[in-house]
């Protein structure tokens, strides 16, 4: 003898949960995918920042040597980098702020691969990098 107003009632709920897990899974896969894509271009950044470091010019003052770094042999160096790069990345600057280390700050345009129809213009991802000269 069943009530017959409780048919269905487990339906709906095993429905209910099955949305709220597929609702948690495309939150984590796009979440990870964020992750993934910034700790990308902080590699990116630190990589452009490195090879920046190397656009020195040598000088030489006696039996001393310093390398001296311009913010046009930085973006020379960096430029050269991500022109090498198959990910698509923005350069946004390239200095040398002290003469002795370069800084470099890249950005890059992530879209979620799930839901980017709520998201359509997608989110800009930014990093820095800084790398000091090995004779500064």
């Amino acid at each position: 003898m069943r009530a017959s107003g409780d048919d269905g009632s487990v339906l709906l709920l095993t429905l209910g949960y099955a949305l709220l897990a597929l609702a948690l899974i495309f939150v984590s896969v796009c979440a990870t995918d964020l992750y993934i894509s910034q700790k990308r271009l902080d590699a990116i950044a630190d990589a452009a920042a490195l090879a920046g470091a190397d656009g020195f010019t040598l000088a030489v003052d006696g039996t001393t040597a310093r390398a001296n770094l311009t913010d046009q042999g930085v973006r020379e160096q960096v430029d050269a980098l991500l022109a090498a790069l198959p990910l698509p990345v923005d350069l946004d600057s390239a200095s040398s702020p002290d003469g002795h280390s370069a800084r470099v700050t890249v950005s890059t345009l992530w879209h979620p691969p799930l839901v980017s129809l709520f998201v359509t213009d997608g989110v800009r991802l930014e990093a820095t990098g800084t790398s000091r000269t090995a004779l500064g």
